[in-house]
């Protein structure tokens, strides 16, 4: 069953029995985004580290220590 056929399924049960009807699928994904974002920062802060920029500060350690690639050679 897919989850747009239980979302259906529950929004019909709950029409049946005069419920509020549940939210629909993919609603809330971006407050779920926010909030996992914004329990690192806190974990972060709790651990004494950087709560801003960590991930460009990593990204920017492996560039710069170079992850092994070869520079292409000039053309002839």
């Amino acid at each position: 069953m897919s989850i747009t056929q239980q979302y259906l399924l529950d929004s019909y049960r709950a029409a049946q029995h005069d419920e509020k009807t549940p939210p629909a699928p993919g609603q809330q994904d971006w407050q779920v985004i926010r909030e996992v974002r914004d329990y690192g920062r806190f974990r972060a802060v709790v651990e004494e580290r950087p709560a801003h920029g960590r991930i460009r500060a990593a990204l920017a350690g492996l560039l710069s220590r170079g992850s092994g690639a070869r520079t292409p050679r000039p053309l002839p």
